[in-house]
Order: structure tokens, then C-alpha cells, then sequence
């Protein structure tokens, strides 16, 4: 069974330091770090450098995109309370936001810095679910990212204060965020083992995260009850996640035709 221990994790003057902000602290470094070293390792030993001085313009873009989106897919909410939009010490961050901040971070980067564009996209997107799997874990400490109730023995305990109203009366639930984590390290392993041979083909291995995440996401959102927002009856991520796989899988249809030619 799986019991949060609580969202803070200690205090500093009386000021709450929330084990979200630091577990998405070291998995930002994780990321980070990881994608220096694909990109050294594969591409280029004396560029990589840039990605570490680049790397608090990709943080920062990448955090405000996945505020940004959160925030806009829970409109109603915020327009109710503006104030919470700056609030991100306890939650609220969309990985979604954060994939389109960071394409679009990514491109204007690589012409600063006169790097491939598809090469620094797969270098990061290859270190990306190492990073994911990591910090699924603040959504443990948060309760929050869980599925349906459930009495198996690795079932999560949520408090009743985050359990939805027509789900007050159960006390265990399917740890929806474990499921992510873990098929979140799967897809990293098989990027780990693919990327010498893809990297032949730089934007393949992107698209390839790209399709393998929003599969996994379309999966994991069938057990999840807690989506901040469904169109009709389906989960807004899992919308999303469909049309990431169709641009995806063109994207690579197309960057496989050039290669070839």
C-alpha cells in the first residue's frame, strides 16, 4: 500500500519547501544532464557544452509552457482564482505545455547557437521520460494522479480532501502515477538502446518519444479519474496525445523519405 507522507517536506523560517518543487528540481537536472550527454556522446563532444548554458532558457520556457497550458485547459477554475496561476509549489503542470514550450524553445536555440535543430530535439526528447519518471513521483507526495478505486496490494491511499466528491466514500486507489512512471523508464531504456542506431536519422528518435509517450498517456488516462478537463467523455490529454501521435508519425514518414533521398 502507498501513503504520501504529506506535500511538505520541511520548512525554512516558517516558509514550506514542498517535496513537488524538489522532485521536480532534480528530475529538471536529470533531464538536462542526460541530454548533454546524448548529444556529446552522438553528435558533437565540443557543442554539448551549449546545452549547459542554454539550459535555465529551456527550464524557465519549459516550466511557463506547462503552467501555461494546465492553467488554460483549467480555465474555469482560474478565472475564479488568478492569484493560484503563480502558485506552482504544489502542482499543476502539463507535460503537454511543457513538449510544445520546448520545441519551440529548442528551434529558436539551435539558430542562436548554430546547433541541428533535430539533433538537440532528440538528444532532449530521448532524456525527457527519465525525467518524466522522476518527477511523477511530486504527484505521489501531492496525491493527486490517481486512478479508479482499487484493493490491490500496491493500491494508494488518497485523503479525503483530494478524493473527487462521487469517489468521498473510497479510501484506495489505482497509483496511476506508478503506471506512468514506470512505462515512462520503459520508453527511455528502449530510446537508451535505439539512439546509437537512429541517430543515423536525427528527428526519428523524437518522433519516436513522441509517439511511445502519448500512447502510454492515452493508456494511463483510461484509469485516471482525476483529468482536470473532459471534452463530452473523453480526457483532454488523451485527445491531445492522439494528434501528437498523427504529427508525429508523419513527421517521421517524411524525415525517413529524406533521409532516403
Amino acid at each position: 500500500m502507498f501513503r504520501s507522507p504529506g506535500e511538505i517536506a520541511f520548512r525554512i523560517f516558517d516558509f514550506p519547501v514542498y517535496f513537488y518543487g524538489i522532485i521536480l528540481a532534480f528530475a529538471i537536472f536529470v533531464g538536462v544532464y542526460t541530454a548533454f550527454l546524448f548529444y556529446k556522446k552522438f553528435y558533437d563532444n565540443v557543442k554539448a557544452a551549449c546545452i549547459i548554458d542554454f539550459s535555465p532558457f529551456i527550464i524557465i520556457t519549459g516550466i511557463l509552457g506547462a503552467r501555461i497550458y494546465y492553467c488554460l485547459v483549467n480555465f474555469s477554475y482560474y478565472t475564479v482564482n488568478p492569484l493560484e496561476i503563480f502558485d506552482i509549489r504544489q502542482g499543476g503542470l502539463s507535460i503537454h505545455g511543457m513538449i510544445i514550450a520546448g520545441i519551440i524553445a529548442i528551434y529558436f536555440l539551435s539558430k542562436k547557437y548554430n546547433m541541428p535543430f533535430l539533433k538537440l530535439i532528440d538528444s532532449f526528447f530521448c532524456a525527457t521520460p527519465l525525467s518524466q519518471c522522476i518527477g511523477r513521483w511530486g504527484n505521489f507526495f501531492n496525491s493527486e494522479a490517481f486512478g479508479c478505486p482499487t484493493n490491490l496490494p500496491w493500491k494508494l491511499y488518497i485523503p479525503i480532501s483530494h478524493r473527487p466528491a462521487e469517489y468521498i466514500d473510497y479510501e484506495y486507489f489505482h497509483p496511476a502515477f506508478l503506471y506512468e512512471s514506470m512505462l515512462d523508464l520503459f520508453i527511455f531504456i528502449i530510446l537508451f538502446m535505439l539512439f546509437k542506431r537512429l541517430s543515423k536519422h536525427p528527428g526519428t528518435l523524437a518522433c519516436l518519444y513522441l509517439i511511445m509517450y502519448s500512447c502510454v498517456r492515452i493508456l494511463v488516462e483510461y484509469c485516471r479519474i482525476d483529468s482536470i478537463l473532459n471534452i463530452g467523455s473523453i480526457p483532454i490529454a488523451q485527445i491531445v496525445s492522439f494528434i501528437i501521435i498523427i504529427f508525429a508519425s508523419l513527421s517521421w514518414v517524411i524525415l525517413v523519405k529524406r533521409n532516403a533521398g
